[in-house]
């Protein structure tokens, strides 16, 4: 894991990333996932440049007032030991904070939860079990399902708000798949399956959008477990 948090992108504001906030998003480089549909790749190069934080900060100081929510994303927050005290500081901004993680970090989410620096958490769902390390890129050898089932047990057990999302891709999901998924969140207050979209970051060419009446097929499935899973985008 990496000791300094870095911030290599701003999105200025989104009225979509943080569900009924106006906000900006902040893009950290660096994952411990290597996901065959990210949009995000190019964050994981080499020759990734950076903010200074110094200019973060008086981004987010003259945006008091405009804004309601910063969004941390990724690449994949947790692996930075000081996310707590990057997060704390703009919480003392007065913004609500919203963490995107894979939540293979588990022991990481605890003390944002506990101390309350984090407001609404959103986790992303690979796949079943049994395909969870081909979706994130991994050996299936070392690749740890508990990790990914206790932070599920810690987000639905935090009292903070939370989501789960899927993307689905055509290539990585049959109907065992998505219910294998979706069984992981049972009981879970949001679940959304989004589709693949094909972008020029994408590591993996192969990749394809799934039909909708697939989609659709898939949004039933997940619907056994939470009732109330939607498919986002749409």
């Amino acid at each position: 894991m990496d000791r300094y948090i870095k911030i290599s992108g701003i999105q200025k504001l989104t009225l979509l990333d943080y569900p009924e906030h106006t906000a900006c998003t902040l893009f950290v480089p660096s994952c411990n996932f290597r996901c065959p549909f990210c949009h995000n790749s190019e964050l994981l190069a080499g020759d990734v440049s950076y903010y200074d934080e110094a200019e973060i900060f008086a981004f987010l100081k003259k945006r008091r007032g405009v804004l309601e929510g910063v969004c941390v994303t990724g690449g994949e927050p947790t692996v930075y030991t000081d996310l707590d005290r990057f997060l704390r500081s703009v919480k003392e901004l007065g913004y609500e904070v919203k963490l995107d993680t894979n939540g293979y970090l588990p022991d990481r989410l605890v003390p944002l939860i506990s101390e309350r620096i984090v407001d609404y958490i959103a986790m992303d769902i690979k796949n079943s079990p049994d395909r969870y390390a081909e979706s994130a890129g991994l050996a299936p050898e070392r690749f740890d399902i508990n990790a990914i089932e206790r932070s599920v047990e810690i987000i639905m057990g935090s009292g903070v708000e939370y989501e789960f999302r899927t993307t689905v891709a055509s290539e990585l999901f049959t109907d065992e798949s998505m219910d294998g998924a979706a069984r992981l969140v049972a009981g879970a207050k949001r679940y959304y399956l989004q589709n693949f979209v094909m972008r020029d970051t994408v590591p993996s060419k192969t990749l394809t959008t799934p039909h909708p009446s697939v989609m659709n097929r898939y949004l039933e499935i997940a619907r056994r477990y939470v009732p109330s899973a939607e498919i986002r985008g749409v």
